[in-house]
């Protein structure tokens, strides 16, 4: 009998639910602005009045941004962007898409960010779009937003070391900081080491000298995956050390992502394709890293 009951009370309980729900849609379909949004969304009352509270603030967003006169007046959730219902399969989902300035402001952004070898979805990473599902990416998140904020006071700051396994978002983290920074005009580059080196490889005069000049005094610089190349007296001693040197003594922020640790590298380094092994000229390379970077780890599992 206690089993009929509860069961009897669920399903008072769910149309009790549905009467509410169904209360909230017809009272929002009298605003002209959610009527016309969920005559274009083509759905079924049953299944639009699920959506009832999402869909009257896309309404009220798409709404704040007739007539806006800038991104400084901005009324919506996340500033720039406007919660934008999507459809698929009898499902809404809310992306959130950027306003015309706040596209601007992209665009201007993106000319800021040397990109060499570098998937899209690196360029267009977003600080508010990182993971925070552990701890070791929080301990992360806040010493980037720290030197965010430092550098707008400080230019000569020390960058960031991040080694983990592959996936795990160290490149997305840090070109998320970097496309930050570029809102305010600040030049950076991000390259793809094994690429760059292979780039460099086959440039010769003009061409060589302009691509090693621009990412040896770049104002900020993310050389990526170090620890991927194949290693070679060349790459080491007259590509990356004058790299190194050079940011070292201008005091230039550099940022590093590796499978490896810092003492993993040293190995790395100190053994070339020709079997040769140079620990001198390797310590060299990792001293000259650790005096431009803190190393942090990032450990997870493969965001890919």
């Amino acid at each position: 009998m206690e089993k009929i009951n509860i069961t009897i009370e669920k399903l008072y309980d769910n149309k009790n639910i549905e009467k509410e729900l169904k209360k909230s849609y017809e009272e929002a379909k009298k605003d002209y602005d959610f009527s016309k949004l969920i005559d274009k969304l083509n759905l079924p009352d049953e299944v639009l009045m699920k959506y009832t509270s999402s869909l009257m603030n896309c309404a009220k967003e798409a709404l704040n941004c007739k007539g806006c006169p800038g991104l400084f007046n901005c009324k919506n959730e996340i500033k720039g962007y406007v919660a934008t219902p999507r459809v698929e399969n009898n499902t809404i989902f809310i992306d959130y898409i950027a306003c015309s300035y706040q596209q601007a402001l992209n665009n201007e952004s993106d000319k800021n960010v040397y990109k060499f070898d570098i998937p899209k979805e690196i360029a267009n990473a977003r600080m508010s779009e990182i993971f925070v599902d552990d701890k070791a990416r929080i301990k992360i998140i806040e010493y980037l937003t720290d030197f965010i904020d430092n550098f707008k006071k400080n230019k000569n700051q020390k960058g960031l070391y991040l080694s983990g396994s592959f996936g795990t978002g160290k490149t997305y983290m840090i070109a998320a900081m970097f496309n930050e920074v570029a809102k305010v005009g600040v030049k950076s580059a991000i390259i793809y080491w094994p690429e760059f080196l292979r780039s460099l490889k086959g440039s010769f005069g003009t061409d060589f000298n302009e691509k090693f000049d621009y990412i040896k005094k770049v104002p900020l610089l993310l050389i990526d995956d170090i620890g991927a190349e194949n290693v070679t007296s060349w790459s080491r001693d007259e590509i990356l050390g004058p790299i190194l040197q050079y940011r070292m003594l201008e005091e230039l922020p550099t940022f590093f992502t590796s499978n490896f640790t810092i003492d993993q590298l040293e190995s790395h380094f100190a053994n070339t394709n020709g079997g040769e092994v140079e620990a001198l000229k390797a310590r060299r390379i990792i001293e000259r890293i650790r005096y431009l970077a803190v190393e942090l780890a990032l450990v997870g599992k493969s965001r890919r």
